[in-house]
């Protein structure tokens, strides 16, 4: 067993959604969650939603293109580059693609406590 793996973005697709990138199932990541979420202008790539039942922070980082992020109101233009980090589990975010090709990196977990998949996630991989 290797020590290390790598993937091409392009290489790790969920076949019912291709605009989704299950990065942390890909690898079997144990310590958070990883996706990425791919779209063009109008499409949603982060979906409207708060973390009170997981309760857990995320990290998003805009890959490519440009999104607009809404954070508990409020409106970010978040070109190539960009981190949104959302601290409080309850605030509501939701992010659209601006651009042709845009790429949004999630990451998330809790501070203090062990990593756990989200349902949506293994309900996402069930037979």
């Amino acid at each position: 067993m290797s020590a290390y793996e790598t993937a091409h973005l392009d290489e790790i697709v969920a076949e019912k959604w291709p605009y989704w990138a299950p990065i942390r199932f890909h690898f079997d990541i144990r310590a958070f969650g990883a996706n990425a979420w791919r779209g063009g202008p109008g499409d949603e790539v982060i979906k409207r939603h708060v973390e009170e039942e997981g309760g857990h922070e995320e990290l998003y980082l805009v890959l490519s293109g440009r999104a607009t992020f809404t954070v508990g109101g409020d409106e970010l233009d978040a070109p190539t580059g960009t981190f949104v980090f959302v601290r409080e589990p309850t605030t509501e975010r939701v992010a659209f693609a601006t651009e042709p090709n845009t790429v949004v990196l999630s990451l998330g977990g809790w501070a203090g406590k062990v990593y756990e998949p989200s349902e949506w996630e293994i309900q996402s991989f069930a037979s």
